[in-house]
């Protein structure tokens, strides 16, 4: 029942109301008149007063209150709910059936839907309607079952990242069996294929409602390589007034690190669908972009993957002649060139001069003899992952390159001359090529009837060379043969690289060879039948928020259907692996146009923001019990009895408030049952945050590294705490913090001659050596100024620091800074012979002062991963590293002295040392 925007869940309960004059008839009848007698003595008592009197009958405005609390408790146990998401006030009261796309356009609004969702699961549960919840983007058979059930796994729906297609509409038609029941479809606001079709079937069980967010759709297509420049193209659903967008270009920095590399402003015009804009980088920094997205937005399809194709090859071409002037058809380079300028970076020069610049692919074409230094760098270069690729010629025909022993950079022997048409080994006319094999990286590619070979390099018998030949002629006679030689390869064509031997130069295969062997990059998406036969493996995916995740366990994809089928459950967004190259698959293709949801006028569409559902029962229920409370102080105060029940009242809050030492005590017995490394409160909250992550991160490390197992870190206020409890007090210094009063610095005088140790750390090393060069220097100071300090020196190479756990010489933070200042040692500390260090006090040096942020080298999260870079890529993680064993030594240090000046350690020390 509605009553304006509240809802009732049980409305029968309000008929309770209609008892309240009674009780108020009952409640005003207690106690009773009395009687009424006329007694002519009462006359003497006229004009007297009671200052003590009691009422004879309750107050009205006493009775109003009970009246008020009576009635707070029945419309509370009534179910009030403001803005009750009643939905279906008007519809059927039967099953419900909830209907969402769930598609990658589905994830702009998702937080919004699901919480519209969850409402109306709630009021469904209120109703008592089965409900059954469907992904359109992951059909399955509708399942009817209690809302609470649905409330209970809501958390674990999420959009997908690709829409439903006709298929899957038509399958979810299918298994909706002959019940009727009430549709709500939550759209993504994209038009579909096969959506009238099961919009019909819907409407044959029961009225239909559609929920659709008003925000506009934007989306990216795959990002092209045009002239150098990428271009980017963006699309929205809707027209409408001009909008401005940004697109960002996300990739790893040199050190690995995902960073923003930059960005390209682009702007829809007023009523257009489409913008793009060009966006001109360096080939070094285009090769690391990884992914683009239109800020902003929080979905798959606003993000576009690259992958090989925008990255183009350097390949070096290396002649074994010069061109002949005039004769530019029958140079070795020409068809390579032809074939390659569009999608490779071409190098020239002197392979010596080349092979510094670490090109992608280098080719040999008619190369025979090399130099011997040659030959030993060009060896190396291939090993390490570089391409070979040689062709054959006159020159390497006539050689003895590879006759009797094969050649390093060769992958087969070769017979003596060569095989041509009217030759010693003739032919009686030219080959074809056979079709090639399963295990060949040409497989699949369709061999022209014009493509013939009328002479080549023979390949000598050998037990390998079965496994090296990748395509042959029709009477197998090996054409392309291939060896790895470590991470890299040798590819040898037998023919020549322009037209003297064959067709095959002069053919669109010879460029889709060079494809498949990676040597060039294909600018185009590739067609289904370049890519037949290969199959290609899963190595990132976009979820349907944009967030690219591993794999898994997900299927290869054969090639042709990896460029031709549409996105879907067996073929996701991502990253693929293949033979020897990497495609990426986006929510959107090349030639993808969005259009919008267009519903027919008989179907209500309504938005996704609603006024939030409130239950008000406990409300309404604690407003009782304080009339009540209320009810109770009155009677009270009429009886003359308030005082005496305030008294106890006041006793009994006593009795209930916490005892202001109870948090010290706590803390004290902490600290002395654990050890317990503490840090000052500086009044920093972001300072006193990453101090504590540090120290935790500290402890984590000497939990696992040592015997020590230290509890979690503690703030120290230097007024009110105690610091006896505490071996080592981590002390960072920020230009703001308070002075410490004079009743403090008694109590750190104190803790620093009975053995305490205070670490001061300036944290700007960076920027400032250690003094009154920077303000958190000068800070220093100031508050050490009060302070009973001895003497002293820069950490010497033989103080204890450097060896009671762990050897160092150096102490890096976050920042690297050298000077780490500790007590200076004795006048006449001397070194005793047979010892490496000298004979230092087995006391604990009371103050170490530093400025290279160790708190932010030590910090980590709570998943125990550390949240501040330190250095880049391994350098970064190595002086990490000593960050933590400079921690380890310092805690040994402070708990254990300088044990490790001990005579028993010298003989583990000096084999530690190498002496």
């Amino acid at each position: 029942m509605m009553i304006g925007p509240i809802g009732f869940a049980t409305p029968w309960l309000l008929a309770a109301l209609a008892a309240l004059p009674i009780l108020w008839i009952i409640l005003r009848a207690v106690p009773p008149a009395p009687l009424r007698r006329r007694f002519p003595g009462v006359a003497l008592l006229l004009g007297l007063k009671d200052d003590d009197s009691v009422t004879d009958r309750t107050p009205w405005w006493l009775l109003l209150l009970r009246m008020l609390a009576v009635a707070a408790v029945i419309i509370g146990l009534a179910g009030p709910v403001l803005n009750p998401q009643d939905d279906g006030a008007e519809a059927s009261r039967g099953p419900l059936l909830i209907l969402l796309d769930a598609s990658w356009a589905s994830a702009r609004d998702w937080p919004t839907q699901r919480d519209l969702l969850d409402g109306m699961l709630a009021e469904a549960g209120r109703q008592g309607r089965p409900v059954a919840l469907l992904r359109l983007s992951e059909p399955e058979e509708p399942v009817f079952q209690s809302a609470e059930a649905w409330r209970s796994r809501l958390s674990g729906v999420a959009p997908r990242p690709w829409a439903a297609t006709p298929g899957m509409m038509a399958r979810v038609a299918a298994t909706l069996g002959s019940d009727d029941f009430e549709t709500r479809w939550f759209s993504d606001g994209l038009s579909h294929l096969g959506r009238e079709q099961l919009l019909s079937a819907l409407e044959a069980r029961g009225p239909v409602s559609v929920y659709q967010s008003p925000r506009p759709v934007l989306a990216m297509a795959p990002v092209e390589l045009v002239d150098g420049a990428l271009r980017v193209t963006a699309h929205r659903v809707q027209p409408g007034a001009s909008r401005d967008i940004t697109i960002e270009a996300h990739g790893r920095d040199p050190a690995g690190v995902q960073r923003l590399l930059a960005t390209l402003p682009l702007s829809f015009d007023t009523d257009a669908r489409q913008t793009s804009g060009d966006l001109s980088l360096p080939a070094e920094l285009r090769a690391r972009v990884s992914r683009f997205e239109i800020a902003g937005q929080s979905h798959a399809g606003a993000i576009t993957l690259t992958d090989d194709s925008l990255k183009r090859r350097e390949v070096a071409l290396i002649a074994g002649r010069d061109d002949r002037e005039g004769l530019e058809l029958l140079s070795p380079l020409h068809y390579l060139e032809q074939a390659l300028i569009p999608t490779a970076d071409l190098l020239d020069g002197a392979l010596m001069d080349i092979l510094p610049a670490n090109p992608d692919v280098i080719v040999l074409a008619d190369v025979a003899t090399l130099s011997g230094g040659e030959q030993t760098a060009l060896l190396d270069w291939t090993a390490k992952g570089g391409m070979l690729l040689r062709f054959a010629g006159p020159r390497l025909a006539a050689s003895d390159v590879s006759r009797t022993d094969e050649a390093p950079l060769m992958p087969v022997r070769l017979r003596v001359g060569g095989r041509m048409v009217g030759g010693a080994m003739s032919w009686g006319e030219p080959k074809a090529l056979a079709p090639f094999a399963e295990d060949s990286p040409f497989h699949g590619l369709a061999i022209p009837d014009d493509v013939t070979v009328s002479a080549q390099v023979m390949a000598q018998p050998d037990p390998t060379l079965a496994d090296r030949v990748i395509a042959q002629l029709s009477d197998g006679t090996p054409l392309v043969t291939r060896k790895r030689v470590g991470d890299g390869q040798v590819v040898l064509f037998h023919v020549t690289a322009n037209a003297e031997w064959s067709s095959l130069p002069l053919s669109g295969l010879f460029v889709q060879m060079l494809e498949r062997l990676a040597v060039s990059s294909a600018v185009a998406q590739p067609k289904a039948q370049d890519l037949a036969g290969t199959t290609w493996q899963p190595v990132r995916v976009l979820d349907g928020f944009g967030k690219l995740i591993d794999a898994g366990n997900l299927p290869g994809v054969a090639g042709d259907r990896l460029v031709s089928d549409d996105i879907g459950p067996d073929l996701h967004p991502g990253l693929y692996d293949g033979p020897d190259r990497r495609i990426a698959r986006n929510v959107l293709g090349p030639d993808a146009v969005l259009e919008p949801a267009a519903w027919p006028a008989r179907i209500p569409v309504t938005g996704l923001t609603r006024p939030a559902e409130a239950p008000l029962g406990g409300w309404l229920l604690a407003l009782a019990l304080v009339l009540l409370m209320g009810d109770i102080l009155a009677s009270l105060a009429l009886s003359g009895r308030l005082l005496p029940a305030r008294a106890a009242l006041i006793i009994l809050t006593a009795l209930m408030l916490p005892d202001p030492g109870q948090a010290q005590d706590d803390k004290a017995i902490l600290a002395t049952s654990e050890v317990v490394l503490a840090h000052v409160l500086t009044g920093n909250a972001q300072i006193d945050n990453t101090v504590r992550s540090g120290l935790a991160g500290l402890g984590r490390t000497l939990f696992f590294r040592t015997s020590v197992e230290p509890a979690e870190p503690i703030g120290i206020d230097l007024e009110t705490d105690e610091l006896a409890f505490y071996p080592l007090l981590y002390w960072p210094i920020t230009p703001d913090q308070p002075t410490p009063s004079a009743e403090a610095y008694a109590k750190l005088n104190a803790y620093l001659r009975t053995g305490g140790m205070i670490l001061f750390d300036t944290r700007d090393a960076d920027i400032a050596g250690f003094g009154a060069a920077s303000p958190n220097g000068a800070k220093l100071q100031r508050l050490a100024a009060p302070l009973d300090i001895p003497p002293l020196e820069p950490l010497p190479e033989d103080h204890v620091l450097t060896r009671t756990f762990y050897l160092l010489q150096d102490f890096p933070g976050r920042h690297t800074g050298r000077r780490v200042w500790v007590e200076a040692a004795p006048p006449d500390a001397e070194k005793i012979e047979g010892m490496p260090f000298r004979n230092l006090n087995d006391g604990v040096t009371p103050v170490v002062i530093g400025g290279n942020d160790w708190a932010s080298a030590w910090a980590i999260d709570s998943s125990g991963n550390p949240m501040f870079p330190v250095g880049r890529g391994y350098a970064g993680e190595r002086q990490r590293e000593l960050a933590y064993r400079f921690g380890v030594n310092l805690v040994m240090h402070v708990l254990t002295g300088n044990y490790k000046s001990d005579q028993v350690h010298v003989p583990a020390l000096l084999d530690r040392l190498g002496q």
